[in-house]
């Protein structure tokens, strides 16, 4: 049999996670929890996948607006529009998770749910990343994703929270990570029922419902799960909030923070960073005894072979 977790070197981080999985999976044994409560959450972003130079959405979002132009004028003088129209860098640089999901809301109103994930999927088939020259979905952590395959082995019920679009991450999520759409909690918009001649259908509404990052992630979590996590693992300030909320009352928990280090084989970034910062989540796991991993220490691989 091959050893768990194979692109994870043997560093105090992989023993944290083998060694907690082992103790809530023992039947018998005082840490034991069952299976219906094995709650594991991970966020998106530089957690599941590479969040640089750039979010992934914001880069889908870039290309709606360039081809929607031509009919909303007045986003000529409104940001974020107008960094995206004047390839404005350093703004664009500086968009946030917000920033994304309001340029996907505005410029996928009116349009039906299922119209958007067909455009989404197509997006993603098609687009490469800027670096690294793959499809974003293949931009994916290697060993993420043996970690969520040696959860699953273990009867762990596995989430996405992200700060995300809730339709974007639906839109590859289950064929990416093997994560149902129903496990999937984003960032989303307002929608309309309307009967149409193709039958029912929900149509996006150019408003923001629920912001899905700080403190809205342990709140979605309660109002999509109703469970807190056992294990909760994130890589920025914006995942703060859904780590500290990963205590389950007298069961054990595990709170890891993925540190990007590696500016050769990925990115190094945290405390200065635009996307992804990591500031007070990184003083707090010191003070906490949360488990950081290093991507330079801890992984033998980044990316899974193309």
């Amino acid at each position: 049999m091959s050893p768990a977790l194979p692109s994870w070197n043997d560093g105090d981080a992989r023993r944290a996670l083998l060694s907690f999985v082992a103790a809530v999976t023992a039947e018998g044994s005082p840490t034991f929890v069952r299976p219906e409560d094995r709650v594991a959450v991970f966020d998106n972003d530089g957690t599941l996948w590479a969040e640089q130079p750039m979010y992934v959405q914001a880069r889908f979002a870039i290309d709606r607006v360039k081809a929607l132009a031509l009919h909303h004028p007045e986003w000529h003088g409104r940001q974020p529009f107008k960094a995206v129209l004047e390839d404005d860098a350093e703004a664009l640089q500086a968009l946030s998770e917000h920033d994304a999901a309001a340029l996907v809301v505005a410029t996928h109103a009116g349009m039906t749910t299922g119209e958007f994930r067909r455009q989404a999927r197509e997006w993603l088939a098609a687009a490469r990343h800027p670096r690294f020259q793959r499809p974003f979905t293949r931009c994916v952590y290697q060993p993420m994703l043996e970690l969520l395959d040696y959860l699953r082995e273990h009867d762990f019920d596995l989430h996405v929270v992200s700060g995300g679009g809730v339709d974007f991450l639906r839109a590859f999520c289950e064929e990416t990570y093997g994560i149902p759409a129903s496990h999937i909690i984003g960032s989303s918009g307002k929608t309309r029922f309307e009967l149409r001649d193709e039958g029912p259908v929900l149509v996006k509404l150019p408003s923001l419902t629920s912001l899905d990052d700080g403190e809205g992630k342990p709140i979605n979590i309660h109002l999509h799960i109703g469970k807190r996590p056992l294990l909760a693992f994130g890589n920025s300030d914006g995942d703060l909030q859904m780590l500290q909320y990963a205590s389950a009352d007298g069961l054990p928990h595990l709170r890891l923070l993925l540190h990007h280090d590696d500016a050769e084989r990925e990115y190094a970034y945290d405390r200065d960073a635009r996307a992804g910062r990591l500031d007070h989540a990184l003083d707090y796991a010191a003070s906490d005894g949360w488990t950081v991993v290093s991507m330079r220490s801890d992984w033998k691989d980044v990316f899974p072979v193309q």
